[in-house]
C-alpha cells in the first residue's frame, strides 16, 4: 500500500492537486492508494499519529509545494517543518519516505539531505512512484526509477530528473477532499501542460517541470473540469506557468470548453505571458469561462526586461491591458522590482507605466528570490567576489545558502528600498506594495495592501464570508468595498 501525505498548510489554503493526480496514476498500476490531507487537519501531528497507528504501507510519500512564502522581508522557510513532520511520521512506521512536488523538486537533493528522507522525486511523481514501489518489492535498482534521489554507501545519488516526453493525467480527481477546499476557499486547479521553454534569469519552473513544453489533451483537461463540477466546484485556477505557451494549445483548450459549454458554468483564472497573446485568444478564454488573468509583466522598463530575459515587450503589456478590459477579463500584473540593474529610474518608469496603462491590480513585488540552478545563482556568484556587494538580503547567518530564503534587492535603491516603491507609488489603491524592513521584520501593513499571501489574515476573514477566485482578485474587490 501507498500512503500519500499532503504536507503543505499555508494559508489560505491551496488544493494539492498533485496528490490526486499521482494517486490515480498509482492506483491505474494496481497500487492500494490512501491520503492524509494534513492540510484539511486541525492537529497534523495527531492526525498523522491517528493514521499510523494501524497501518503499515510499504511506502509513505510526502508531497511539499512550497519551500518558502518567496517574500521579503517575511522569508518564511517551510522545509525546517518538513523535516519535522518526517521525525513525527519515523516514530511510527518503519516504512521509507520519499518526498515529492514543486518545491521540493527545485532543491531535491538538498531537502533529502537536510531532512533525512529515504528518498526523492525529482519532476514528475506519477510513473516514478510506482517505479519506486516495483524495486522495493523486487531487485531494489534504484538507478531504474527516473527522477529518484536515494542513499547508498553513505552517498546520496540522483537520477536524471522525471519528465516523461507525454503527459495523461488522471481526471476524477476523487483522491483528495475538493469540496472540503472549495467550501473553505482553498483553490482548486489544474494543469493543461507542464515544462517551461522560455529562460527568465530567475525562474525555477524549468527546474521543477522541464524545458520541454509537454501538453495534455483538450478533451483531457476538459474531462477534468467536469469531474470537478460534478464535485460543485465552479471556480477554477489554472497552475500552468505561463498559459498561453504555447499559444496554440491554449486556443484548443479553450475551443474544447466552448464545445461543451463549459464557459456557462464554470469561472477560471490563469499565470500569462503578456506574448503571445491577441483578441482572437482573448476573445475565446472569456467564452470558455476565464474571468481574470495574472499576466507576468516583471518591468515597465525595456531595459529589465532584456535583463530578466522577457520575451515581451512596454508595448505588449499594454495591448494585454486593452484587450482584457475590451473581454471583461480582470487583469493583474506581477511586477519583480530590484532585480540586476535596477535603479530608481527605471523602477520610476516602471510605476509610471503600469499608472497609464491601468490594469485592475499590480503586485510590486520587491526582490528576487535566487534559486540553485538559474542565471541569478550565476549571478550572485560573480557578485560576491565583490566583498562590498550589498545586494542580497537573507534572514540567516554564515555562507550563502540557497536552500534558504536568500532574495537580490540592488543596491542602487539605497538602504530603504520598499520605501523607496511605495513613495513612487504614492498611495495608488492598485498596486500591492511591498512590506517596508525595519531591524529585520516586515512592518504591520494593511493585510488588503499585503501581496503575500502567506497567513494574510484579511484574505483569510473574505474567504470565510464566502469569497471565492484568484487571491489577488479578492484582496482587489476587498479595497474596491
Amino acid at each position: 500500500m501507498l500512503t500519500l501525505i499532503n504536507t503543505n498548510r499555508m494559508a489560505p489554503l491551496i488544493g494539492p492537486i498533485g496528490i490526486d493526480y499521482v494517486a490515480a496514476s498509482a492506483e491505474k498500476a494496481g497500487i492500494d492508494v490512501e491520503v492524509v490531507d494534513l492540510g484539511l487537519a486541525d492537529q497534523p501531528e495527531k492526525a498523522i499519529k491517528d493514521y499510523f497507528s494501524n497501518r503499515e504501507p510499504e511506502l509513505v510519500g510526502l508531497s511539499f509545494r512550497n519551500a518558502d512564502d518567496c517574500f521579503w522581508p517575511s522569508a518564511d522557510w517551510f522545509v525546517p517543518g518538513l523535516k519535522d513532520t518526517i521525525k513525527t511520521i519515523r516514530a511510527m512506521t518503519n516504512a521509507p519516505i520519499v518526498i515529492g512536488g514543486v518545491g521540493f523538486s527545485i532543491f531535491a537533493k538538498s531537502i533529502v539531505e537536510y531532512t533525512g528522507a529515504d528518498f526523492g522525486i525529482l519532476g514528475d511523481g506519477e510513473t516514478a512512484i510506482t517505479a519506486l514501489i516495483r524495486q522495493l518489492q523486487g531487485t531494489r535498482r534504484f538507478k531504474d526509477v527516473p527522477g529518484l534521489i536515494w542513499r547508498e554507501n553513505n552517498r546520496i545519488h540522483n537520477n536524471p530528473p522525471s519528465w516523461p516526453n507525454s503527459i495523461s493525467l488522471g481526471t476524477t480527481r476523487n483522491f483528495i477532499d475538493n469540496p472540503g477546499y472549495f467550501k473553505r476557499g482553498g483553490q482548486c486547479g489544474l494543469e493543461t501542460k507542464r515544462g517551461c521553454n522560455r529562460h527568465c534569469i530567475y525562474c525555477a519552473d524549468p527546474l521543477a517541470k522541464g524545458t520541454t513544453l509537454r501538453l495534455r489533451n483538450p478533451s483531457e483537461v476538459a474531462n477534468e473540469i467536469e469531474s470537478l463540477l460534478s464535485q460543485g466546484i465552479d471556480v477554477l485556477h489554472l497552475c500552468d506557468s505561463e498559459f498561453n505557451v504555447p499559444r496554440n494549445h491554449a486556443y484548443a483548450i479553450c475551443e474544447e470548453f466552448n464545445r461543451r459549454s463549459l464557459g456557462d458554468k464554470v469561472r477560471w483564472y490563469a499565470y500569462l505571458s503578456p506574448s503571445p497573446f491577441d483578441a482572437d485568444l482573448a476573445n475565446v478564454m472569456a467564452r470558455a469561462g476565464c474571468v481574470g488573468i495574472d499576466f507576468t509583466g516583471d518591468s515597465g522598463s525595456e531595459s529589465m526586461l532584456r535583463t530578466y530575459r522577457q520575451q515581451h515587450s512596454k508595448e505588449d503589456l499594454a495591448t494585454a491591458v486593452k484587450l482584457c478590459r475590451q473581454n471583461n477579463i480582470a487583469v493583474m500584473i506581477d511586477l519583480l522590482l530590484g532585480g540586476p540593474g535596477e535603479t530608481l529610474r527605471t523602477v520610476q518608469e516602471t510605476i509610471d507605466f503600469i499608472k497609464k496603462i491601468g490594469p485592475d491590480c499590480a503586485g510590486a513585488a520587491l526582490g528576487i528570490r535566487v534559486y540553485p540552478g538559474t542565471a541569478m545563482e550565476q549571478i550572485v556568484a560573480e557578485e560576491l567576489r565583490n566583498p562590498t556587494n550589498g545586494n542580497i538580503r537573507r534572514k540567516y547567518s554564515g555562507p550563502i545558502n540557497l536552500l534558504k530564503p536568500t532574495f537580490y534587492i540592488s543596491r542602487a535603491l539605497g538602504e530603504r528600498p520598499a520605501e523607496l516603491v511605495r513613495d513612487l507609488i504614492a498611495g495608488d489603491e492598485r498596486f500591492f506594495e511591498p512590506a517596508v524592513e525595519i531591524l529585520n521584520q516586515a512592518t504591520e501593513c494593511s493585510d488588503a495592501a499585503n501581496y503575500n499571501y502567506n497567513e494574510n489574515l484579511l484574505l483569510t476573514q473574505a474567504i470565510r464570508e464566502g469569497a471565492r477566485g484568484a487571491y489577488w482578485d479578492i484582496l482587489r474587490g476587498l479595497r474596491n468595498n
